[in-house]
Order: structure tokens, then sequence, then C-alpha cells
């Protein structure tokens, strides 16, 4: 059993407005629609505009309309939302979530040993500004794909956003990577965070 999990909302009183920071906070030069925020952290449109009202109120967030000449009821649709990198904590807060990223992946690790045999893992892709890197995680091991397509699922929540990964059992990649198979050199030659390494890769 897992003892003393780090929980992010534990931090900031609410999990919406926790996931909303590490948004803004990781995409600084994004603006957000309210309902592209409500699909990108999975949260109500309620607790979203709510906690939206509280950042702006904070100063973190700013709220801007597009230019447009529809109706008043469509131009309140038009809203978007950046974050203020003026705000005197942005520079903090931004390192502060950056540090809680680390600590969600290390739980996320923890967990996934937990379920079976891990004999590689590594975060590449979006984990490491990567684009050109098919995938964000590669777990090299013996792990049953439902346990661990639920795992990705409460670790998106987390994040929060949508992930690529890649499980491989060991026979397969020792022969990919004997015969230069180019997906796996492009993750192995690439930017990475290893987390476990038992293969000497």
């Amino acid at each position: 059993m897992i003892k003393n999990t780090f929980k992010i909302e534990q931090m900031f009183g609410s999990k919406t407005r926790a996931r909303l920071m590490a948004l803004f906070l990781q995409h600084p030069d994004e603006s957000f629609f309210v309902r592209e925020l409500t699909r990108r952290i999975d949260a109500q449109l309620n607790s979203v505009r709510r906690e939206l009202a509280n950042l702006i109120e904070l100063g973190l967030i700013t709220e801007k309309k597009s230019k447009t000449k529809e109706s008043t009821r469509l131009s309140e649709k038009k809203k978007y939302y950046q974050v203020n990198t003026e705000f005197i904590l942005f520079d903090d807060l931004r390192s502060l979530f950056q540090k809680v990223q680390i600590l969600l992946k290390k739980n996320f690790v923890q967990v996934i040993q937990e379920k079976g045999t891990v004999d590689y893992f590594a975060f590449t892709g979006r984990f490491v500004d990567a684009i050109d890197i098919e995938t964000d995680i590669l777990i090299v091991g013996s792990l049953k794909q439902a346990d661990l397509e639920k795992m990705i699922t409460q670790f998106e929540e987390e994040i929060p956003y949508e992930i690529n990964y890649t499980l491989m059992p060991k026979d397969e990649f020792l022969d990919r990577r004997q015969v230069a198979d180019r997906f796996l050199l492009s993750i192995l030659n690439g930017e990475k965070v290893v987390m476990i390494d038992n293969l000497t890769v």
C-alpha cells in the first residue's frame, strides 16, 4: 500500500483549482475558452467558472473577450482566459508546479511497480517537450493492459492532459533494440527521463 501519496488538491483546497493552475502555468502562451478548460481538466462547467473567478480575483488569470459584433449572449461565449505572466508570484508558482509534476510522476511509477514487473520506465515525448517522439511514456515489463489503462487515466487527471503510452514485453523490447527498430531508437536516443532501468539500456 502506498503511503503519503501526494495529492495536489490537498495543497490548494480544490481539485478543479489545482488542475486549472497546473494547466495555465504549464502553458503560459496559450489561451483557453471555458468549455475547452472543462474538457482539458475533466471538471464540471460551474466548478470551472467558480475557480476561474477566484483566480481572476487573485490576479493569476486574465479574462479577455474576442472582438465580435455578435449579440451579448454569444459574446459571452467568446471569453477566453490566459495566465498573467506579470503576476508577482507567477515564477514562484510555475516553479512549484514543476516540482509538483515530479512528485506526481514518482507516485505514478510507484503505483505501476505495485501492479506488475517493470524492467524499464521512461518519460519522454510531451514530458520533455520532444514533440517528434510518438509516445510520452515507455514501459517495458509485464502488466495487465486493463490495470495500466486505469492508472494512466488517473494520472491524466492529475497532470492534466492526455498521454500516449507504450507498453512492451521485455522480449519484444530486446528484439526490437537488436534490429535497431526506428520507433524504439527514437525514444532511447532522444530526450527522456528514465525512472527505472533494470536492462542497462
